[in-house]
């Protein structure tokens, strides 16, 4: 399947755009020679063109929203260090370039956050999904021992699109162009020396990858 270079599509829009320019010009000095029927012939190729023109401009947008609907954001890197047995520092390297730390116990870390995403309209005119960080967690494999432990739960993130998400609960009809809004996770093993990359997809969901070789390999060799 091939692809059409993005830029492709606006750079015919503009030349479209320029050949319906100059045949605007030739239409209107024929219609004051009174060619009438030249002046006709070239108003319909002014029509063309223009149409041309918009197709191209709308084929251009439309390639634009669709790479950045299918682009991942990129959320978080998350470092882990063990300083007692399934007792974990963890450090968050946000994508805005702010750091938070948190201790957690247990066999994962799991990241959640608030997700906000566009229609599809919206999404084509260059609107991409907003997140909030939320809270980072420590998660136990065994149910009982998730039931019998204490939760270690740390709060992480400031104010951002919270204000968009109560304002879309407590008055949906004010943002039509709000597609969904919903709450995602995902949880990795905990080991030292840890590193991984969170990012959030088109869709709207959390991803976690190994930041790193040594990290994929002991994930490998986890048969993770």
């Amino acid at each position: 399947m091939f692809e059409i270079p993005a830029l492709l599509p606006a750079v015919a829009a503009g030349l479209f755009g320029l050949a319906a320019l100059v045949q605007s010009f030739a239409v209107r000095r024929r219609w004051r020679q009174r060619r009438r029927l030249s002046a006709c012939h070239r108003g319909v190729w002014l029509l063309t063109l223009l149409s041309l023109a918009l197709l191209a401009c709308a084929l251009s947008l439309s390639l634009d929203g669709y790479r950045r609907l299918t682009a991942e954001q990129p959320v978080a890197t998350v470092s882990v260090r063990e300083f007692a047995p399934q007792q974990w520092a963890l450090r968050l390297d946000l994508a805005d370039g702010t750091h938070e730390s948190a201790q957690v116990a247990g066999d994962d870390w799991q990241l959640d956050a608030r997700v906000i995403k566009w229609t599809p309209r919206a999404v084509s005119l260059g609107a991409q999904p907003l997140y909030r960080v939320e809270r980072v967690s420590g998660r136990w494999r065994d149910t009982a021992k998730a039931q019998a432990a204490p939760p270690s739960v740390a709060a992480i993130g400031g104010d951002g699109v919270l204000d968009l998400w109560q304002i879309k609960r407590r008055y949906p009809s004010w943002l039509p162009w709000v597609d969904a809004d919903f709450g995602s996770g995902v949880y990795m093993p905990l080991f030292d020396g840890a590193r991984y990359q969170v990012s959030l997809a088109a869709a709207g969901g959390l991803i976690a990858r190994p930041a790193d070789d040594q990290t994929k390999a002991k994930l490998e060799a986890m048969d993770w």
